[in-house]
């Protein structure tokens, strides 16, 4: 995104479209301290468990996912924001297609 200009508004959610049987991802701000990416999930997609060194915050934009951090299951909507902690296993599975915001801040 550092292309377009900074001073207006975005629809995040179109940023991204949905791709059958696919993760499509596109990555809004990178540097240093952090990135935001937005995500789009087709049913049955997801991302198996992982761990990361830092908070992630992640915000639904559209849709449906099952969440799990560490043997908490998590059932977010469109509109519900999550906070995965560091060094906590976690994975992300599509219930419907769906399609979120990742905050990652390196710090």
């Amino acid at each position: 995104m550092t292309e377009e200009p900074l001073a207006r508004a975005v629809n995040l959610a179109g940023l991204v479209e949905y791709q059958v049987g696919s993760v499509v991802s596109r990555e809004v701000v990178k540097k240093s301290t952090g990135t935001v990416t937005v995500f789009a999930f087709d049913v049955g997609q997801g991302l198996s468990e992982h761990t990361a060194p830092f908070d992630a915050l992640v915000y639904l934009l559209d849709g449906k996912a099952d969440i799990t951090i560490g043997d908490k299951p998590v059932a977010a909507k469109v509109g519900d924001m999550v906070v995965m902690p560091a060094n906590v296993p976690h994975a992300l599975k599509a219930v419907m297609r769906f399609k979120m915001l990742l905050v990652m801040i390196r710090s």
